[in-house]
């Protein structure tokens, strides 16, 4: 079966159906199912399966005590919840988001192959979103951006006002990681070059998303990812950076659609807050308090939202504005501190950000270490989550593309196959294998 043979095939579906339209859902329903959630499910059922019949090897020890750790913390937060019932539900979103499917994707990459295909994934889908976001953005029929319907959502409409920014981000990542893994004598030039230049059209979507988180984002796993394959490249790519900036807000026009205010707004953050930034900066505040409240394990999973208004300050909005073409204007409420480090620590305590702590920066420090070729990308993308989490949490439709890039990075993060394997002592080495080469290639 082709999908027992390669499972990434999952993955990559898991990317693409991101892109299927979900409709306008109520953003306080307690759970949403998509077309990639059930895709990435199918990816853990048939990995349970492999792993029952032996075709998949076993997580390793480190990966095991990093996704455990997380259950464990979630598990605990769960059984001392102010609502265990409540809880519940976020306990297996927790599972599936930050477990489940990641070990699921890990075990799905068997090769160089298979991470190349996720991460094209990412690529097509990136591009799909961007270019509805394109089209919507120059015939004013996206959401409302200053009171025109302006910025690009994409396929998602106004209620996941992240959902494309997100993506695209991805996509651009991932085509300049794949492109500069096509460089030297053995790289394709040809796919080199589309692989750039699908990264440099990204690069508009992305702009008129209005996304300041997005763009921060992208500039810091862009700096990353540069710097480790190439300094020398990291300043002229910033050098080009700059001019492309020039001639996207100057030469198109885009200064005039919002763009520099949008951008010289970041720098105001903490001088003078707009609105969304000041809610921000009270939800945290709030999710401080409940973290007091319940330091150890935190107050349970989905307890933000109803221990919310309890703890925030009166200047708090009581939502955020979204309007476009299909739902007219709502109101859309704040469920969450809008930072996934507050909102594990409010909601798992202590115990959670150690949790979560050991996860993430075992996963990027093992990138960096052992990050080539594809693995660069998953670095990238590791770093652009990591960086989005100041100011953002999961939730949306592109939540699953959270697990398949911590899956990804958790790829990236192994050492080399062979690398450091210790030899039994006595042993002599079999003739005619190269050194570090396992028995499979001394069979050859």
């Amino acid at each position: 079966m082709l999908l027992q043979d390669r499972p990434a095939l999952l993955a990559a579906a898991t990317v693409l159906l991101v892109c299927v339209p979900t409709g306008e859902k109520d953003v306080a329903a307690a759970v949403h199912v998509t077309a990639a959630d059930l895709a990435s499910l199918a990816l853990v059922a048939l990995t349970a399966v492999n792993l029952l019949r032996g075709r998949t090897p076993a997580i390793g020890r480190a990966d095991a005590v990093r996704f455990g750790a997380v259950v464990a913390a979630a598990a605990v937060a769960t059984v001392g919840s102010i609502d265990p019932a409540t809880s519940l539900t976020g306990f297996v979103r927790l599972t599936q988001v930050f477990v489940l499917v990641p070990a699921a994707v890990l075990c799905s990459l068997r090769d160089r192959t298979d991470q190349r295909l996720v991460l094209g994934s990412f690529v097509v889908a990136a591009l799909v979103q961007g270019v509805v976001g394109v089209h919507q953005f120059l015939t004013g029929t996206g959401a409302s951006y200053t009171g025109r319907p302006i910025r690009a959502v994409g396929t998602f409409g106004a209620l996941d006002i992240m959902a494309m920014s997100t993506v695209v981000a991805y996509g651009l990542l991932a085509a300049l990681a794949l492109a500069l893994g096509e460089r030297g004598p053995a790289g394709d030039p040809r796919l080199r070059r589309a692989l750039f230049t699908a990264a440099a059209f990204l690069t508009f979507p992305l702009a008129v998303s209005f996304s300041r988180g997005s763009w921060i984002a992208t500039a810091a796993a862009a700096a990353v990812l540069l710097l480790r394959a190439d300094a020398r490249l990291a300043v002229r790519s910033a050098v080009l950076g700059l001019a492309a900036a020039v001639v996207l807000v100057g030469g198109l026009g885009l200064g005039g659609s919002g763009v520099t205010a949008r951008i010289s707004s970041i720098g105001s953050v903490s001088e003078a807050p707009d609105q969304s930034v000041s809610d921000r900066y009270d939800l945290w505040a709030t999710a401080g308090r409940i973290w007091q409240d319940h330091p150890f394990s935190g107050a349970g999973p989905k307890a933000f939202q109803q221990l919310r208004d309890s703890h925030a300050p009166l200047r708090l909005s009581s939502g955020s504005d979204a309007a476009d073409a299909t739902i007219g204007f709502q109101r859309e409420p704040l469920l969450s501190p809008h930072n996934m480090y507050f909102l594990v620590l409010s909601e798992q305590g202590l115990t959670g950000i150690v949790a979560y702590g050991v996860l993430f920066l075992g996963l990027l420090l093992g990138c960096l270490r052992h990050a080539r070729g594809p693995g660069l990308a998953a670095l990238a993308l590791l770093t652009w989550v990591l960086v989005d989490f100041l100011y953002a949490d999961i939730g949306g439709t592109t939540t699953v593309l959270t697990s398949v890039v911590l899956g990804l990075a958790a790829r990236a993060a192994r050492a080399p196959r062979g690398a450091g394997a210790p030899r039994t002592a006595g042993a002599p080495r079999t003739a005619g294998a190269p050194r570090g080469a396992g028995p499979e290639a001394a069979a050859r």
